[in-house]
């Protein structure tokens, strides 16, 4: 009878905890499950608030755009590497040169290279970018120079005007188009004319292309004067080349 009176209590209080050992096998089935049944449940609960077919539809156009905007800077890169293979084929007396550094305050007026003396380069050579004439070198180290370029508000340089026969002295003015001064009140200068290097100049290689004239303005006294868009990407040019002879 003592026996038996231990052993009732025993198996009631067993029979109580059944809760714990509903958890504890949970517990263990969460264990041996790695979470399963949790993630079938949070899907299964999260269901309704999936996306529907206009969010798949936004996120199909934001998937396009994405790759129309991959698909344009490949095209632009190609561009930019034809015309460097083109401007290094007639690279006779010249020297490729990376653009390592711009002021930001002076985004218009100097660019650094990273060659110099030690590769040829003088102060006074003429620098080419995919596109034309962009400056010239004002001062040189034995392993970088500065380009002053032609936005420069110092820069002063001869060109032509090959429709008209006209000279012109294109002006920087530390902005992204140059103006162009005239001598004679009648030019006939007009947009689209094509901005060359002179034929007789000596300080720069002739017949170079530097742009075309965006706009005139004929009410300008003594002479007309002319915005000029240059030919080079002046403000994205990352390779140029410098004329050394």
């Amino acid at each position: 009878m003592p026996g038996r009176s231990l052993r009732v209590p025993t198996l009631r209080k067993v029979a109580e905890a059944w809760p714990w050992w509903l958890l504890l096998l949970a517990l263990l089935g969460v264990r041996l499950s790695k979470g399963a049944g949790f993630v079938d449940a949070y899907a299964l609960l999260s269901r309704p608030f999936w996306p529907g077919s206009a969010q798949s539809e936004w996120l199909r156009s934001a998937q396009q755009l994405q790759d129309q905007a991959n698909l344009q800077q490949l095209q632009r890169d190609n561009q930019r590497l034809r015309s460097l293979l083109d401007l290094d084929r007639n690279s006779t007396g010249r020297v490729s040169a990376p653009v390592i550094s711009r002021d930001e305050g002076g985004w218009w007026q100097q660019l650094e290279l990273g060659k110099g003396s030690l590769d040829g380069i003088r102060a006074g050579a003429p620098v080419l970018a995919p596109g034309g004439l962009i400056g010239r070198v004002s001062s040189v180290t034995p392993t970088t120079a500065r380009v002053e370029l032609l936005t420069d508000s110092g820069s002063r340089l001869g060109v032509w005007v090959a429709r008209v026969q006209r000279h012109g002295l294109l002006v920087g003015q530390g902005t992204p188009r140059p103006q162009l001064q005239f001598l004679e009140k009648d030019t006939g200068v007009r947009p689209g004319d094509v901005i060359t290097t002179s034929p007789a100049s000596t300080l720069v290689p002739p017949n170079l292309l530097i742009g075309v004239v965006q706009s005139v303005n004929e009410d300008l006294a003594p002479a007309p004067e002319a915005t000029v868009q240059l030919s080079a990407p002046v403000d994205a040019v990352d390779w140029v080349q410098v004329v050394t002879r």
